[in-house]
């Protein structure tokens, strides 16, 4: 469900360079950013880069793009 909001210039300006950046539309690095946010939040003990790979990986999972690991 799409929700218009009114955000800062500031914030708009940046998610733009950074968006650009990372190859994103500016709402959906504005969206990148809320889940980062979010899981820091609910993880304060996680270091920043580790819940970054987390989702990195959550996408990985998502497009099919793991290996099964061989032990041995």
């Amino acid at each position: 469900m799409a929700v218009a909001i009114k955000l800062s210039n500031e914030l708009v300006g940046e998610a733009k360079l950074y968006a650009k950046a990372q190859h994103r539309t500016p709402p959906k690095q504005i969206e990148h950013w809320a889940r980062l946010g979010k899981m820091a939040e609910e993880n304060p003990d996680l270091p920043f880069n580790f819940i970054q790979e987390v989702m990195l990986s959550h996408e990985e999972a998502e497009q099919g793009l793991l290996e099964s690991y061989k032990f041995g």
